[in-house]
């Protein structure tokens, strides 16, 4: 059989990508904590993490924990806040061509609104991640992503006033993550992000007390991918704009099962805990998947699960 050559660029609401293969935010810091490790050019998008309105202390200790195949974390989104990300962090990262993607965060309506309005007006910003499903704040943060007329609200208004392209974090946190995703694309989200964290806790027995000082915290890693893979595949019936799927992603054959369940691309997080060099390496897998299969183009891939 001839050789075709194959494609890994892909087109995710409006940002184009070299690849399909970002960092998931809140693993990969700015970026900068990775450049020794990763060339940020070979990524299809660096996925900064949680941006507020002003910066956040975060929970306090002990906020984050190795469980059987995954992490327990709760940070609570620590950050520097808008200002401090223009002025400190996104100048580093213009220096690279790759697309940069700012998760942004709120407890209120009007805090996502004044982060969008800063980065409406700063270079450097191919896109922004609207978090709306972190189960780590008391107030604001995963309310927005587990009912859908405030998910719906909170995107039209984020619409409003941007024109920058808008993908939307859902939360697993559901009883139906269909009905929150059909609402954010009634909305105008460009695409989706799934799934964010798993809400889950961890006891100390000798102790009685919880292993967290939240309590409660975000399940991240092999452990949570069958959750996610069935999450992206459901989301990918209900909806038309692209879905990036991430959870548990360590491997090139991960990220292609995500594939095959609907995602237009994905999103390496824990990993980059395990390994730094995890998401060039799922680049590379997926290039030899697509070659040994004589497969043109990744699309080929999205949607495509045998279901008798």
């Amino acid at each position: 059989m001839e050789k075709i050559e194959t494609s890994l660029s892909v087109n995710i609401g409006g940002i184009q990508m070299r690849n399909p293969v970002m960092t998931a935010s809140g693993t990969f810091g700015y970026g900068s904590e990775y450049a020794d490790f990763v060339d940020l050019n070979q990524l299809g998008a660096v996925v900064v993490k949680g941006v507020t309105s002003v910066p956040w202390p975060g929970n306090p200790m002990q906020r984050i924990m190795e469980t059987p195949s995954g992490m327990l974390n709760a940070i609570g989104l620590q950050n520097v806040g808008v200002d401090g990300f223009i002025s400190e962090k996104l100048p580093y990262l213009r220096d690279f061509d790759v697309p940069v993607i700012v998760n942004v965060c709120g407890k209120t309506v009007e805090e996502y609104l004044t982060v969008i309005e800063k980065l409406n007006t700063t270079g450097g910003v191919a896109g922004v991640e609207l978090n709306i499903s972190c189960p780590n704040l008391d107030c604001g943060g995963m309310s927005f992503g587990v009912d859908a007329t405030l998910a719906y609200q909170l995107v039209k208004e984020v619409r409003e006033i941007t024109h920058l392209p808008l993908l939307v974090k859902l939360s697993p946190n559901v009883t139906d993550i269909t009905v929150i995703a059909r609402a954010v694309e009634d909305a105008g989200a460009n695409a989706l992000s799934a799934i964010n964290t798993l809400l889950g806790m961890a006891i100390n027995a000798e102790t009685r007390k919880p292993e967290l000082a939240n309590v409660t915290g975000g399940l991240s890693g092999p452990a949570i991918k069958p959750v996610a893979l069935r999450l992206v595949w459901e989301v990918y019936k209900s909806v038309s704009i692209p879905i990036v799927g991430m959870g548990g992603i360590m491997t090139a054959i991960d990220a292609i099962e995500f594939f095959i369940a609907g995602a237009s691309a994905v999103a390496v997080g824990t990993a980059n805990f395990v390994n730094p060099q995890a998401s060039m390496e799922v680049v590379k897998g997926i290039h030899d998947y697509l070659n040994k299969k004589n497969i043109r183009s990744v699309k080929e891939l999205v949607g495509s699960l045998k279901v008798d």
